[in-house]
């Protein structure tokens, strides 16, 4: 793999969809500014549930719906602008003299599935399928993306948050995997016939404030226009529980400005078609002249609860991370 120019951008996700859903303006964002962008995507979603009658022949048959999940991330991607894309299992496996030994797993990482744990908590399932991610060893997977950290050398890094965003065991797979990577990729001691060492300069977490959260939730009530929507979704209830994306506002530490990206996220996000349904935007939900926080849009998954787009997305630097160096581009502000 060959180098890129510095500051660059990886996203690391476990299924297709997350790369939108997460961090669609943060991508789109980068890519606009003429930036590198990498999405890395662990798994293809081959056990996601399909919204709709035309697609649901799909539902339960993994290669059929890899395959056109893999289609569906290509359409979102280019509508987000962003080039490079890998599979994590279509990198080479580091094996040899590493920190510490390292094999090759199956062939083929699969979307482990997931069963709900709670409201807004999702945990392991019992039956996992033939290499189903959470049980590819963890030395095998970094080394991968470690591999990809030091070919493309980005300066930021992105995934979720050590939960998982709300518990997916894939997601949660993918922040240990991120984070084992970028310790891997710094080291110069290790595996250095991959190359020379690189220290991500920023690692970020897909997170979201909870008082803004829960006040666009009010806002989704609140919206005349939203019991006229054709989808008929059920509304997320303000003061319910709420999944480990969420922190305090005081833990936000960047912040994406939605609304310059916005067509392109609400393209990125229909692309998507087996996973989102009801993608509205400013004109038919909310204000785009309106305050940052604001709803700018909506949308709703497979549970058929509308879920709002607000007008910023939200990140926390992980533990340990300055940042240091970092140009952001327009419309990535660090918060004070």
């Amino acid at each position: 793999m060959t180098g890129s120019s510095p500051g660059g951008l990886l996203a690391v996700h476990a299924h297709p969809d997350d790369e939108t859903l997460a961090t669609g303006a943060l991508l789109a964002t980068w890519a606009a500014a003429g930036l590198p962008v990498t999405v890395v995507t662990c798994t293809r979603g081959e056990l996601g549930e399909v919204i709709g009658p035309e697609l649901a022949h799909l539902e339960g048959d993994g290669p059929a719906l890899a395959a056109h999940r893999e289609r569906e991330l290509a359409a979102a991607l280019e509508a987000l602008g962003v080039t490079d894309h890998l599979f994590l299992d279509t990198v080479a496996p580091v094996i040899g003299r590493t920190a510490s030994p390292v094999g090759a797993s199956a062939a083929r990482f699969t979307d482990s599935g997931m069963a709900w744990a709670g409201v807004a908590q999702a945990g392991r399932r019992e039956d996992l399928p033939d290499g189903a991610f959470v049980g590819v060893p963890l030395d095998d997977a970094a080394a991968r993306l470690a591999r990809v950290l030091r070919g493309r050398r980005p300066a930021v890094v992105v995934t979720y948050e050590p939960g998982g965003g709300y518990g997916h065991p894939d997601h949660v797979r993918a922040h240990e995997v991120t984070a084992r990577a970028v310790a891997l990729a710094a080291d110069p001691d290790w595996a250095r016939e991959v190359g020379p060492s690189h220290a991500v300069a920023a690692v970020l977490w897909a997170v979201r404030g909870e008082e803004s959260l829960r006040a666009a939730y009010r806002e989704l009530a609140a919206d005349p226009q939203l019991s006229a929507s054709d989808l008929r979704a059920g509304l997320p209830d303000p003061d319910g529980p709420v999944p480990s994306v969420v922190v305090p506002d005081g833990e936000v530490d960047l912040t994406v400005d939605v609304r310059p990206v916005l067509a392109r996220l609400a393209a990125a996000l229909r692309a998507h078609v087996t996973q989102v349904q009801g993608v509205t935007t400013a004109g038919s939900v909310g204000d785009a002249s309106s305050a940052p926080g604001a709803v700018v849009g909506s949308y709703a998954l497979s549970n058929d609860v509308l879920a709002p787009v607000l007008g910023v997305e939200e990140y926390r630097l992980a533990p340990g991370s300055t940042a240091d160096g970092v140009a952001w581009p327009p419309g990535v502000r660090r918060v004070a």
